[in-house]
């Protein structure tokens, strides 16, 4: 259990190390794009070979579909009724702090469990989750800065996702020995199907606004250094 936590805590710490760039002094909007446009490629290729991928291996494809389409409701409400309570602050960095949290605990749930059959935990998978989710905080946290949220308020919410995230990381390996290789997979599909709907709801186009035609190339440059990591051994 220790290593659990251990592990988990190192993953999620990327959440407030990007979070604290973020707050470190303001950037140019086009420096910002940029950042988003790459960990968008990252976390599409994170959907694409950490996720649905691993998700399809170890169950049916009916529970990875199931945990697609929940996962990607689930986002989706979610994000509606935080979009309705932040109207006024215009703040778009809070859904990509949704789809973090969404994401995080099915995904480090999922390292848990793999933690518990033996399987440890690769230099590359835990370079993947610091690609992905460094530049997701430090949008997210530029732009709740920009919709006037203090400092301390953004890091408390950051403290608190990376604890979350760290918990699962310990449930999975908890519940390793009770979990079916169809549960598995729709927990790969929920965090798979909730990042989807962030990416094209949120991520991308906040990223487009920013960064303009660059924004395309940067997505394939996060893509391609988050793919190369994954297939590190």
């Amino acid at each position: 259990m220790g290593a659990a936590l251990g592990w988990g805590a190192l993953a999620a710490s990327s959440l407030i190390i990007g979070a604290l760039l973020g707050l470190a002094r303001p950037r140019p909007h086009r420096i910002v794009g940029l950042v988003l446009a790459f960990g968008a490629g990252a976390l599409i290729s994170a959907v694409s070979f950490d996720l649905a991928e691993e998700g399809a291996q170890v169950g049916s494809p009916v529970a990875l579909g199931i945990g697609l389409g929940v996962g990607a409701i689930t986002y989706y409400v979610l994000d509606r009724i935080v979009e309705r309570r932040a109207a006024a602050r215009s703040d778009a960095g809070m859904a990509l702090a949704l789809g973090a949290f969404l994401d995080g605990i099915p995904e480090q749930a999922v390292l848990g469990i793999g933690l518990a059959g033996g399987e440890g935990v690769s230099v590359g998978l835990l370079a993947a989750i610091f690609v992905s989710n460094l530049p997701e905080a430090i949008g997210s946290a530029t732009d709740m800065r920009a919709a006037r949220r203090s400092g301390r308020q953004i890091i408390r919410l950051w403290i608190a996702v990376a604890i979350i995230c760290t918990l699962a990381t310990a449930a999975g390996y908890a519940i390793a020995d009770g979990v079916s290789g169809d549960l598995e997979a729709a927990i790969d599909g929920f965090a798979a199907g909730a990042l989807l709907v962030m990416l094209v709801d949120s991520m991308i186009p906040e990223a487009v606004a920013k960064a303009g035609r660059l924004a395309g190339l940067a997505t394939v440059l996060g893509f391609a250094v988050a793919a190369g990591l994954s297939a590190v051994s």
